[in-house]
């Protein structure tokens, strides 16, 4: 394995951030290769966890001859959302400057041509030259694994409609129990950025089954510890072999996914109508009925006339809900997979801030 630090210089005198990059190099030119990265939220840790386990298991492979395609790996990948504490509580989702999320605004470009992106010390903003350094890492790859965590949630990915059905293999390997999935520009996130030049690409010229673009939502916030930063390791690698990135006689894969695959409109965002208290019903991975109580909201305390129920739009299962028991107005609070498209209210592109 090769260590490569790239150092940007702050956006005033005395300040730069640094990107470590490690590196795998393959024996075999044909064969695929691969990019992971986590933390771009800066504190969403069980994908850091599970690259943290991965590499032993590919320094070993390194070491028997057995990596056959290039793997790049970027176990922090921001730097500046990893740095942003305050009052202390680490706020790594939006840039400060910004107030953008880091994982949206990306450039969108219409092919593999990287050669217009700013460079880690032109003059624009730290972040734009981030974000451009990391889709120069990812583009020469054919497998793309952005990995995050949601907040308290089961395990699943967003997929683009055009990735399917190619890439339940790795709904398989990880252990998904979903698969969210879109097909339209929202706001530019990582995953669409990589997406997006092999979308402009003729449908014969892709090459899906070689192809692997996503974000995995590795469970929640919480769910870091040996067992499962171990686990999500093995399923990485599991994929991996499957793949042809890693040689692994005895590694297999049964790549059957019984998990629900989900468009994105049929998505309950049951958000709060007012603020208060949160009291819930269900847990992620609960299936309900259509009218089923999810969450009471309690706005007077000791005063239950001040109460407010929400219940099940449609039947589905729940795959996520907030951690925070004190909201504010218009705060989601879970996501419900449904069969049918949501009646409710969508605000514009993803389905989240």
């Amino acid at each position: 394995m090769k260590t490569e630090t790239i150092t940007f210089p702050g956006d005033v005198p005395g300040n730069a951030i640094e990107l470590r990059v490690l590196r795998f190099e393959g024996g075999d030119a044909n064969a695929p290769t691969a990019y992971l990265q986590s933390a771009l939220h800066g504190g969403e840790l069980p994908g850091q966890a599970a690259l943290h386990f991965l590499v032993p298991l590919l320094e070993k492979a390194e070491a028997e001859g057995r990596i056959a395609g290039n793997i790049t790996i970027v176990p922090q990948a921001n730097p500046i959302g990893s740095n942003q504490w305050q009052a202390y509580q680490h706020l790594g989702r939006f840039e400060f400057f910004t107030q953008t999320n880091f994982n949206r605004a990306f450039p969108l470009l219409p092919d593999f041509d990287v050669s217009g992106l700013p460079q880690v010390g032109a003059a624009v903003a730290l972040a734009e030259r981030l974000k451009a350094a990391l889709l120069r890492l990812a583009f020469s790859h054919e497998i793309v694994l952005d990995l995050h965590c949601d907040d308290q949630s089961e395990n699943y990915l967003y997929i683009h409609k055009d990735f399917l059905p190619d890439m339940l293999d790795l709904a398989a390997a990880l252990g998904s129990k979903a698969i969210l999935a879109w097909d339209s520009t929202a706001d530019a996130a990582f995953e669409e950025a990589c997406a997006y030049p092999v979308l402009q690409m003729p449908a014969d010229a892709r090459n899906m089954k070689r192809r692997a673009v996503t974000t995995v939502e590795f469970r929640g916030l919480a769910d870091v510890d040996f067992a499962t930063g171990r686990s999500d390791a093995e399923g990485l690698y599991r994929f991996l072999v499957h793949r042809g990135v890693v040689k692994d006689d005895g590694e297999t894969l049964v790549t059957a996914f019984n998990g629900p695959v989900t468009p994105l409109e049929n998505v309950e965002m049951i958000r709060a109508p007012q603020g208060g208290m949160v009291l819930y019903h269900v847990v992620p991975g609960d299936e309900v009925g259509e009218g089923d109580r999810l969450v009471t909201i309690v706005t007077r305390p000791g005063d239950p006339s001040g109460d407010i129920t929400l219940t099940a739009p449609q039947a589905g299962r729940i795959l996520t809900r907030r951690s925070l028991r004190y909201v504010r107005r218009g705060d989601d609070l879970l996501k419900l997979l449904g069969k049918r498209p949501s009646a409710m209210p969508k605000r514009p592109g993803t389905l989240e801030a």
